[in-house]
């Protein structure tokens, strides 16, 4: 954990301004999506702590070489396999990222809005990747394999939660028995 958070100079302050924002929006958020705030603040939160992971600047000794920053690794673009878990790559950090947020995701109850906020989960890790090619000043590289994992802990996150949509708010106003 101390690597990754020194490669990650951002990554403290920012789990920080993301429980802030979390719990500040929680309310809003679960009521527009028809969920609990806790669910909704788990959303929100493991939104910003992905947010965080992959957008902001590495630390100046994992900066990536320029000629590396200039396209995109498609050496890889199926589903990882045991030795890519076993690499000690960023391949197991990158499903786990993803999997309280789809987790999170699948909870919300199917509407129109949870149809909305699943599509823009399905392209978050490729405008991520996207970000990361062409804003050089982040030190970091994009890769097609990132995507492939990422939408992993998407899928899997996403498959747990589904349970929680079977049960929703209940309607505000309404008086109980």
């Amino acid at each position: 954990m101390r690597e990754i958070a020194a490669s990650l100079p951002w990554l403290v302050p920012g789990s920080v301004v993301a429980l802030v924002v979390s719990i500040l929006a929680s309310g809003r958020v679960g009521a527009w999506l028809r969920i609990h705030r806790v669910l909704a603040a788990v959303l929100l939160f493991s939104l910003g702590i992905i947010l965080v992971g992959t957008l902001t600047p590495l630390a100046a000794e994992e900066v990536l070489p320029p000629e590396a920053r200039d396209t995109c690794d498609f050496s890889r673009t199926w589903l990882a396999t045991p030795a890519d878990l076993a690499s000690g790559d960023d391949v197991v950090i990158n499903i786990l990222m993803f999997m309280p947020f789809g987790f999170a995701v699948g909870g919300i109850p199917w509407t129109k809005r949870k149809v909305a906020v699943t599509i823009a989960a399905i392209a978050l890790p490729f405008a991520i990747e996207g970000t990361q090619l062409l804003v050089l000043q982040l030190g970091r590289g994009c890769q097609a394999g990132d995507v492939v994992d990422n939408l992993t802990g998407l899928l899997i996150g996403f498959l747990a939660g589904i349970p929680l949509s079977w049960w929703s708010t209940p309607a505000r106003g309404r008086s109980g028995p």
